[in-house]
């Protein structure tokens, strides 16, 4: 084979090769102009996102977590208990801390979702092992009916009306 041949023949080659790893580089270049993914961006739904709010505030109670427990209230929060008794997001919060309300354990038994616009209420019931306002440790089917605000993207519970079910 000559000189001429040879080259041709590499020419070739080198073609083949440039060919062949061409699409690499473009996937490569091609995925490089792709968005990059949003870790702070949350694919669940509003009503998913609520539901998981509500989980979280029952555990954070149950760990007397108030740093928890702030970020999740409204600062505009009130509670109204069985007996018709107020309390605001301080009162509420400070009462867990100092165990006038402690919380055991909390069963989940129906969480329904409705949302319009940046509001939505969430009625819970769930069976509650807790000592209140100083008595013993007892189980109750509590029903809470929430109302929840969105500020900065933000699901919050703005009030809570606790009942029986």
């Amino acid at each position: 084979m000559d000189d001429h041949a040879m080259g041709i023949g590499r020419l070739s080659l080198l073609a083949i090769a440039i060919m062949l790893t061409l699409p690499l580089f473009a996937n490569a270049a091609t995925l490089s102009l792709l968005p990059k993914a949003n870790p702070t961006v949350s694919t669940m739904t509003d009503e998913e996102q609520i539901r998981k709010l509500y989980k979280k505030m029952c555990r954070a109670m149950i760990d007397k977590d108030t740093a928890t427990l702030s970020a999740l209230h409204d600062n505009d929060f009130v509670l109204v208990h069985m007996t018709g008794m107020r309390q605001s997001k301080k009162q509420y919060i400070d009462a867990i801390a100092d165990g006038t309300l402690n919380y055991f354990s909390v069963r989940h038994d129906a969480l329904e979702v409705s949302i319009e616009g940046d509001t939505a209420t969430l009625l819970a019931k769930s069976y509650v092992s807790a000592a209140v306002f100083g008595g013993g440790r007892h189980s109750w089917r509590l029903q809470l009916n929430f109302r929840l605000c969105r500020r900065n993207g933000q699901w919050l519970f703005s009030h809570c009306k606790a009942s029986t079910y």
